[in-house]
């Protein structure tokens, strides 16, 4: 293999996202002729189809023209900021999705600002040029305009851009002109995205994601960012906090396709997952045995909302679920804690209540909903704003909001 690139998508919510990486998977030949994978292959879980958002981010694998390129699909909403925020971190590039009709929108400015600020590099695409009334061209000058008001250099303003339907499967450079494939799109990537350029030194892997398997537990999964890494090899994890545990690899995984494949070295460079590590974080770093030393670690943006989680004391306590008691419910939230990273949990003076922190009214809202269909029987409180107190005065969080209008629209 030549050599690796490793991209985020990044776009509003709704924008095309997982339909586009559908089909880089079908073109690149991830499945056999015969063998129809359906849509929206990464929204795998039923909440994601249901609502029709990406709400985990995900890691596929294709090749093309000898190129391994490590496609990161990432949520569009800004409740899932923790999620956009360390997956970045794996990125040398992002392609930034907007709709011909729709143009920027306020996620794509929250999740565009994220990959500015990790100095990424941006190729934009703007897709469903099918649309009736859309007006590509002008949108190309709002996302210019966009990246300069949110203090883009001058190397990530000279972005290429391809145009086309994700649906339709085509790419062109010119959106008038359409072609058969979207190998247009592929061939930016190529080009325009950055080879990771491995820095001297010993190893260094900033654990950015996790999984977790029955058969192995807790799986960490980041970029290698120096040296290399083997299967059994000793290894310091360098916590948040700048304690150092020793610790041994048992397993590596690298991302192929849908799946994982087996590797006995990672070179710098690619994404992999790690079995065998215990006790890590999200933020902390796999270093070199002898002379670790750790990476930057992660910020992630601050909870805005609160809920009270309590045990069901209805009368109709235990119809529902079968995971009714508070031990239940605080052993499965502080699972969530260990992979959701923009979300706290605080214990009350009661045993039976917790307070949830969040993003977003959407963020907690997917976790109950999903512990509901886990099988957790739970009464929730209402949303409250988190009040914080600066310097002596009493803050609450706010939102931007931007209106475009057409001139003329107030007299």
């Amino acid at each position: 293999m030549s050599n690796t690139k490793n991209i985020a998508i990044i776009a509003h919510v709704d924008h095309g996202k997982t339909t586009l990486v559908d089909k880089i998977m079908y073109h690149c030949s991830l499945f056999r002729e015969n063998e129809n994978a359906g849509d929206l292959i990464l929204d795998n879980n039923d909440l994601e189809r249901e609502r029709g958002i990406t709400i985990v981010s995900k890691n596929v694998s294709v090749v093309y023209k000898d190129t391994k390129i490590n496609i990161i699909d990432t949520p569009g909403h800004a409740d899932f900021g923790g999620e956009v925020e360390r997956v970045l971190n794996m990125a040398d590039g992002v392609l930034l999705l907007v709709d011909a009709f729709e143009g920027p929108m306020p996620q794509t400015r929250f999740v565009l600002q994220k990959a500015i600020d990790l100095g990424l590099k941006p190729c934009v695409v703007i897709n469903k040029v099918d649309k009736e009334n859309c007006t590509p061209e002008e949108v190309h000058e709002k996302v210019f305009d966009l990246m300069f008001e949110l203090g883009a250099e001058e190397w990530q303003l000279d972005f290429p851009t391809v145009y086309g339907s994700a649906k339709q499967n085509w790419m062109s450079e010119d959106w008038q002109q359409q072609t058969d494939s979207i190998e247009p799109l592929l061939d930016m990537v190529i080009e325009h995205i950055p080879s990771f350029d491995p820095k001297e030194g010993n190893t260094q892997m900033l654990i950015t994601s996790l999984d977790f398997s029955s058969f192995t537990g807790r799986i960490a999964i980041g970029r290698l960012q120096r040296g290399t890494l083997k299967e059994g090899q000793p290894v310091s994890l360098v916590k948040r906090n700048g304690n150092i545990v020793k610790s041994r690899i048992k397993e590596l995984f690298t991302f192929e396709g849908l799946g994982r494949k087996k590797v006995q070295t990672v070179e710098a460079g690619d994404i992999c997952a790690v079995v065998g590590v215990e006790g890590f974080e999200i933020g902390d770093t796999v270093a070199d045995f002898e002379n670790p030393e750790g990476l930057k670690t992660i910020a992630i943006d601050e909870p805005t909302m609160s809920m009270l989680f309590t045990i069901n004391d209805s009368p109709f306590f235990g119809k529902d679920g079968k995971f009714v008691t508070s031990r239940h419910i605080k052993e499965r939230l502080e699972r969530e804690l260990e992979k959701n990273l923009a979300l706290r949990v605080n214990e009350t003076d009661s045993a039976d209540k917790f307070l949830v922190f969040g993003r977003g009214v959407l963020h907690l809202s997917v976790l109950i909903e999903t512990m509901r269909r886990e099988g957790y029987e739970l009464q929730i409180g209402q949303p409250q704003v988190i009040i914080k107190e600066i310097d002596g005065v009493k803050c609450e969080p706010i939102e931007y909001l931007t209106i475009d209008l057409p001139r003329g629209s107030f007299r």
